[in-house]
């Protein structure tokens, strides 16, 4: 048989088969179908590939090359009948579709209120000059406590008071003795001032930083505190830094975040890591509501990075992001921020 010849009656078979796969009507006629085409005893398919034998050996190869070609091209016409059978009614839909019928709005999801408030206040420190640095939610003692002028006899160090991780290898006390009784034990940071701790010892003055993430405290919940909560760390050291620098700071954040109706106050108060310290308070709508701490940068903590204290100023501060996020967005109970309700988060 002739090269030319046996191509031709693949093309015709395989056209054919096209065009009845396209026509069939239900699941046993397709059936009837495939089995009269691609049967394995007598299929035309299979009566064509005898034709194989009577081509000349030179022609073989490519013989053999479209026999399988056309095989293929049978078998996906089989495909697209059978997707077509299983899904009846599609093209009578198509057909029957309305361009002007009202759509179905798509319901589309939106930036948590939390995240939403993190990145505007990284927004408004932007504008005022910082830049925003990043730490581990993990922490050893020393930039949790230690580097912060937190001694170990400190309340804030209680294991009652912090979520300590006794993973293998680090001993819970270090006076306990043991394998790795010389390494400070690991836990969730309680603050973001870990950060700027990290960046001091890796970064000569001037430094002017915001720190914002998750902190860890096992506190009960209630309206106002949650075990897992976010905190903005700011921290600024120069030359000629004064308590007038940081209230005027966070005077302009507070009017730039919750507008010039906002009133701040500074009471006296005491941590570890800042001489003189202040609680900065915050008064909007209906009340006074606590914010977080703030005060000048302590003389220890620049001598525990490497900082001299005769050279460099700085004030530091911590606010409490669900604080914030609540008092812009009117919520009550910062737990509502954490229950995945879509029905309240739906309406930030």
């Amino acid at each position: 048989m002739a090269l030319d010849e046996f191509l031709a009656e693949l093309d015709q078979l395989a056209e054919a088969a096209a065009a009845s796969f396209a026509s069939v009507g239900d699941a046993s006629e397709l059936e009837a179908l495939r089995v009269k085409l691609l049967g394995a005893k007598n299929g035309q398919l299979k009566g064509l590939q005898k034709g194989l034998a009577r081509v000349a050996a030179a022609d073989k190869p490519q013989a053999g090359k479209h026999f399988n070609q056309t095989k293929q091209r049978i078998e996906d016409a089989f495909a697209l009948a059978e997707q077509r059978l299983e899904s009846p009614g599609t093209d009578q839909a198509a057909s029957d579709f309305d361009a002007t019928e009202p759509g179905l709005r798509p319901r589309l999801g939106h930036l948590h209120p939390i995240t939403q408030t993190i990145q505007e206040l990284k927004d408004i420190f932007g504008r005022l000059g910082f830049r925003v640095a990043e730490g581990p939610e993990i922490e050893d003692e020393r930039h949790n406590f230690e580097a912060l002028n937190i001694d170990p006899s400190h309340p804030a160090r209680d294991p009652l008071d912090n979520f300590y991780l006794h993973a293998a290898g680090y001993a819970a006390d270090p006076e306990a003795g043991g394998p790795g009784a010389d390494v400070s034990p690991w836990l969730l940071r309680s603050q973001t001032s870990t950060v700027q701790i990290r960046v001091m010892e890796n970064t000569p003055p001037p430094v002017r930083i915001v720190s914002l993430g998750r902190v860890y405290r096992p506190d009960t919940a209630d309206a106002t505190h949650y075990p897992m909560f976010h905190q903005i760390e700011g921290l600024l050291v120069d030359t000629d830094v004064t308590m007038a620098d940081l209230k005027t700071i966070l005077r302009v954040f507070c009017s730039s975040y919750l507008g010039e109706e906002v009133e701040v106050r500074f009471r006296p108060s005491f941590f570890p890591f800042t001489e003189p310290s202040v609680e900065v308070d915050m008064q909007w709508q209906d009340g006074w509501v606590e914010m977080g701490g703030a005060g000048m940068v302590d003389p220890n903590v620049f001598r525990a990075v490497g900082y001299d204290p005769d050279q460099v100023t700085g004030f530091a501060f911590g606010l409490g992001v669900e604080r914030l996020c609540a008092r812009r967005f009117g919520i009550t109970d910062i737990r509502d921020l954490f229950k995945n309700d879509v029905r309240f988060l739906q309406q930030f």
